[in-house]
């Protein structure tokens, strides 16, 4: 059995699929709870950010939380600004990337070619969205976010959605919006996604590329991106 054969197997297993709906629920109950109960401070997009991040890949997103985004880390680093930077870019381009496959395969029955133009340019223009709205919030005017949204987020989207959509495109195959494995695979291909653009969101931290976003326990002061 081959690779893409065993992970079909996996993506489409009643038992594995429920475990993991309940692990879900759970990591983002605990989100929801920490958020009302610990750092009601944080942005509201902010909030939907970590949000979108659970909701596409269950406990990573929750550890990614912990570990870099809330108020109680005891001292920031190059590692959490890397999270908490890709996260944004993930959370929209997430949400582009279901919006892309499902309208794509569902409303206009597209081929290939037509699903990863539209797929890539959807989670193009979320993953800005999600990345100017926290500027703005901020105090950032519009002209300077768009820019700064453009300058630094497009090799990360980039690598995400080329990771993610060729994945998803490898698994899916031919099925549809009725089909388990539609859902499953793209919620897998995402996940991929992320774990592909964290490395490159590291490196244009690390070479003044982008700031990353800022450490949650200094709410008071202007949040770079």
């Amino acid at each position: 059995m081959g690779i893409q054969q065993a992970l079909q197997n996996v993506l489409t297993n009643p038992t594995v699929l429920a475990v993991w709906a309940v692990v879900v629920a759970l990591s983002l109950g605990v989100l929801v709870w920490d958020l009302r109960t610990n750092n009601t401070e944080l942005k509201s997009l902010m909030k939907f950010v970590w949000g979108f991040t659970v909701l596409y890949s269950g406990p990573l997103g929750l550890v990614g939380y912990w570990y870099s985004g809330r108020a109680q880390i005891d001292r920031d680093s190059l590692w959490r600004k890397g999270f908490r930077s890709v996260s944004h870019c993930y959370s929209g381009c997430g949400t582009g990337e279901v919006l892309g496959f499902s309208i794509a395969v569902g409303l206009f029955a597209f081929k290939t070619t037509g699903v990863v133009v539209l797929t890539f340019a959807l989670a193009y223009f979320f993953g800005y969205l999600m990345t100017v709205g926290p500027l703005l919030q901020e105090g950032v005017g519009l002209r300077e976010a768009l820019w700064d949204a453009f300058y630094s987020e497009t090799a990360s989207i980039t690598v995400m959605e080329i990771v993610a959509i060729s994945s998803d495109i490898w698994l899916a195959g031919e099925a549809g919006l009725g089909d388990v494995l539609f859902w499953t695979s793209l919620v897998f291909s995402l996940t991929l996604g992320l774990l592909a653009a964290y490395p490159v969101n590291l490196l244009l931290i690390h070479f003044g590329v982008k700031e990353g976003m800022m450490n949650p326990a200094k709410m008071g002061t202007e949040m770079g991106a």
